[in-house]
């Protein structure tokens, strides 16, 4: 990305909405504490390893973004000793696709369902044709068998792109994957609104300039979203609202679930 590019991306002038990113792990789906952490034991059990990441030790290891960055911080910390493996890079490269391979399968026997309201936004924006992204550090192979599993075989089709895995050299907190899939769309951080869950996330899409709104989850309910246009329980159902953890209350016709009504307000 050139150096104009970028300075067109990260501009904060108020601009109409034309697209919205998704983050994938705990944004679309709590992912993380019961798919991903039992897919990496999993792993860790077809290797014989004898390692066990229970939901507090995952807790931890979610500051570090990535699946090879995770097990490699695992290993700096809990077992030393195996750092001495041949082409150490190699052998958790391998790990992480053994453990792929277990999540996908979770995935595709239906275990992890979306997070409320996430479907209904999709359908909502493509029916105001809202450009919808994906911005993310995990797989694309994990990205396209959660859309499939949830939203149908044909739904990876419905985004105008899909920024996932090692594209780009730097994982959240960096801009990197941000700054990628602004560039993919053609489109000013000024025109589109970032939906993230974590700490990480959000210093990345206020570091690439973009509005962003948080939804938690058990995991990310403590940490930091300073700058956040809004802090959501989720993206909540007309059944089922949201709760207003942060953020602009006052919002004229706020109703309790986000459409593209709400996230056009917050561009106001």
């Amino acid at each position: 990305m050139n150096g104009s590019t970028l300075k067109a991306n990260t501009e904060k002038k108020n601009g109409p909405l034309r697209a919205v990113l998704f983050d994938v792990d705990g944004t679309l789906a709590d992912t993380e504490r019961d798919g991903h952490r039992p897919a990496f034991n999993a792993a860790f059990s077809e290797l014989g390893l004898g390692w066990d990441w229970d939901v507090e030790l995952y807790g931890e290891l979610l500051a570090i973004t990535g699946g090879k960055e995770r097990i490699r911080h695992f290993m700096e910390k809990h077992a030393p000793d195996e750092l001495g493996r041949q082409e150490l890079d190699s052998w958790i490269a391998s790990l992480h696709k053994i453990k792929t391979r277990h999540y996908v399968n979770m995935l595709e026997n239906g275990k992890i369902p979306l997070r409320p309201g996430v479907a209904r936004l999709i359908r909502n924006l493509r029916d105001e044709n809202i450009k919808i992204a994906i911005a993310t550090t995990t797989t694309p192979e994990n990205v396209t068998s959660l859309l499939k599993s949830t939203l149908g075989e044909e739904s990876p089709g419905w985004f105008d792109v899909i920024g996932a895995g090692d594209i780009v050299p730097g994982k959240k907190p960096e801009p990197d994957i941000y700054h990628w899939v602004l560039e993919q769309l053609g489109l000013p951080a000024s025109q589109c609104i970032a939906m993230e869950d974590s700490e990480n996330g959000i210093r990345a899409a206020l570091a690439a300039g973009l509005d962003t709104v948080v939804t938690v989850n058990a995991y990310t309910r403590p940490q930091n979203f300073d700058g956040a246009a809004l802090v959501l329980s989720d993206l909540g159902e007309p059944t089922q609202p949201f709760e207003l953890l942060k953020g602009r209350a006052g919002i004229n016709g706020i109703n309790g679930w986000v459409d593209a009504d709400l996230l056009r307000k917050l561009k106001e």
